[in-house]
């Protein structure tokens, strides 16, 4: 088994943490359950792109108990959890490749030895798996029966990717499941982004100007957790009919710049490049907190910032502060990187519970159905969503109606009026 993680010693520590997960994760509990006896996945080669954490390593070991030879990257190189790797490692046997804070070259590299794997299936955490096949290993595309994609930016990219006609093999978008983005989008990126600003800085959040710049499902997330602990919450959006929203939740929506000269904290979430430029920076007050909760670190114009300042300096772990020529300091958390995975732990397990539920069932499905998928981008099947809110209500011990012979009938019907 190869690997390349920091510190096989840690891995008792990743170990105790990663059953400290699985028990907030029912849901994906009840499929490994399944996945044992049944086999679904047996010789499967599967390479997932993911963010290497607790949650993730409880789908890994889903993965290999259903029979798949399951490798491991990281799909940003500051959200490694280096005791977590340590232990899919030491503990479940399953070759991981990723280092926390690992440079842009190693984690490239990481990339390339889950694909030097041959796999027949990609989980991917922002498409870097997929368009690396496409840009760089187009002979290896012919072998892979589909992949699945886990947020929001990697399904913008492979959506682009079908309407052009580039796409080489389907792709399932765990994102757009119900049970992923209604939960993991909203609630998950919500309470993290404000685990990861408050580890970072230690700031009182009651008060302060607090700018949310993209109002989809991660952004009413973090503006409602930011408005439940007090903050004057402000939404820049493009879309009128998500402004539109944000206003009748009752949020200040405003343009980037008018909103950039009031903030106290700035939070993009919009999976778009340079939200924040020189034009914001420029009129930002002093002592401006900057975070990024999108995907990529692109949302944030960070060479236009390192041109605009005249010093810069680590203040506190994952802060740096800049001082711009006029003297004023901006601060910018985890190097613009995804400041929930960076700073924090990523999303609660209990909420990963159902993204990860669904990455392992929409593998299955990838392997029963592939004959029949063409290239394209694919909605996780409803009966497999169905299934997964049914495995977590009953987790949690709630039950609800059935619909009567009689009310099914008329939901079917069309010739009862009223």
């Amino acid at each position: 088994m190869d690997y390349d993680i920091k510190d096989l010693n840690l891995a008792d520590k990743g170990a105790l943490r990663i059953e400290w997960a699985e028990k907030q994760m029912p849901v994906l509990r009840l499929i490994r359950e399944r996945f044992i006896k049944e086999q679904p996945l047996k010789g499967v080669k599967i390479a997932a792109c993911l963010h290497v954490t607790t949650e993730t390593a409880n789908l890994m070991r889903t993965l290999k108990a259903g029979g798949a030879e399951a490798v491991l990257c990281a799909s940003n190189p500051l959200s490694t959890q280096d005791d977590v790797a340590a232990s899919l490692v030491k503990d479940f046997e399953i070759s991981t490749y990723s280092i926390k804070g690992e440079d842009n070259d190693t984690y490239y590299k990481h990339l390339e030895a889950a694909l030097d794997t041959h796999p027949a299936i990609t989980m991917d955490d922002g498409a870097d798996l997929v368009s690396t096949l496409h840009s760089d290993r187009k002979d290896q595309t012919g072998d892979i029966i589909g992949g699945t994609e886990e947020t929001t930016t990697g399904v913008i990219r492979l959506k682009a990717m079908s309407d052009q006609g580039v796409l080489l093999f389907p792709i399932v978008a765990v994102n757009d499941a119900s049970t992923k983005h209604f939960f993991d989008n909203r609630y998950g990126t919500g309470q993290s982004t404000m685990d990861g600003i408050l580890r970072a800085t230690n700031v009182l959040i009651a008060g302060k100007n607090f700018v949310v710049a993209g109002y989809g499902w991660c952004g009413r997330g973090v503006a409602r957790r930011a408005d439940g602990m007090g903050a004057n919450v402000i939404i820049v959006e493009v879309d009128p009919l998500k402004a539109l929203e944000a206003v009748m939740d009752g949020y200040r929506v405003m343009p980037g710049l008018e909103a950039a000269a009031l903030a106290d904290i700035w939070v993009t979430v919009t999976g778009d490049i340079h939200i924040l430029r020189r034009e914001h920076f420029a009129v930002m007050q002093d002592g401006v907190i900057i975070a990024n909760a999108g995907h990529f670190n692109v949302e944030i114009d960070i060479e236009a910032l390192e041109a605009m300042s005249t010093k810069k300096r680590v203040i506190r772990e994952y802060v740096e502060e800049y001082t711009l020529g006029d003297g004023k300091h901006l601060y910018l958390l985890a190097e613009g990187r995804l400041v929930n995975l960076s700073a924090a732990e990523g999303h609660p397990a209990s909420v990963m519970d159902m993204s990860f539920a669904n990455q392992a069932l929409a593998a299955e499905y990838i392997v029963k159905e592939s004959k029949n998928l063409q290239n394209q981008v694919y909605p996780v099947p409803a009966d497999i969503d169905n299934e997964i809110a049914r495995l977590k209500l009953l987790s949690m011990g709630i039950k609800i109606d059935k619909l009567t012979e009689e009310q099914a009938k008329y939901l079917a019907s069309w010739e009862m009026g009223t």
